[in-house]
């Protein structure tokens, strides 16, 4: 089995090197691919060692743990701080978990299970034909990852837009699918996930935003764009 690569974030090198050890003695398969004190440092080497996995404070010097995941492109997160105050909007963020330091190793152990388990639907979602199971009020539908042209996020309800298809309201939020979806959709904004195959031009005007290729127009955050525009120069 491949190693989770993992990376962690946090302006104390005497925090990251007890998360390093307490990660090292629950012998979970994980490998820290690198640390990072501060969130243009981080967003650096999330860019060049492509992790699985974040763990992520929320202070930091030259900003917080948000201001990190609003420039880079979606990443499986959890939060590890000594503030209690942030957990919903992290949640908001679609993290896995928020662990309180000192981080209890049996709480630290869940949180990676959260991450394996979530990743191992994701798998099991592509494996069987690319299909994914949308819950609504009425029924269960099934539809093809690749006819879903973006998601957007409604409080504790989801919007699927498809392909061909009447939208579709879903009774789950947004984070409950972006560890699902594969990594062709870009979170474009905290309440937009998109199918970059989908996307017909960014527009600069108008502060920015992404014309789709059924002219549906989706913003796209400030601290979003360098990501979103270099994703789309990938395709």
């Amino acid at each position: 089995m491949n190693k989770i690569k993992a990376i962690i974030v946090d302006d104390m090198p005497l925090a990251i090197a007890s998360l390093q050890a307490d990660i090292e003695d629950l012998d979970m398969n994980i490998e820290i691919v690198g640390t990072a004190g501060g969130v243009m440092e981080a967003a650096k080497l999330i860019k060049t060692a492509h992790p699985d996995l974040l763990f992520l404070d929320v202070h930091m010097e030259d900003g917080d743990g948000f201001d990190l995941l609003e420039i880079i492109d979606q990443q499986a997160v959890i939060f590890t701080t000594a503030s209690k105050d942030f957990a919903i909007k992290a949640f908001q963020f679609s993290a896995i978990d928020y662990l309180l330091k000192p981080i209890d190793p049996a709480l630290l152990k869940a949180a990676i299970k959260k991450y394996e388990t979530a990743k191992q639907e994701s798998l099991e979602v592509i494996n069987k034909g690319g299909s994914l199971a949308l819950n609504t009020q009425e029924e269960i539908r099934l539809v093809s990852i690749e006819n879903i042209i973006r998601l957007e996020a409604m409080g504790n309800y989801t919007t699927f837009y498809i392909q061909g298809q009447d939208k579709i309201l879903v009774t789950k939020t947004m984070k409950d699918f972006v560890s699902v979806l594969p990594d062709f959709f870009l979170r474009v904004h905290q309440s937009h996930l998109v199918n970059k195959n989908f996307i017909k031009s960014y527009v600069k005007t108008e502060g920015g935003y992404l014309l789709l290729k059924n002219e549906m127009i989706v913003p796209v955050s400030v601290r979003k764009k360098p990501f979103v525009i270099e994703a789309i120069s990938k395709k």
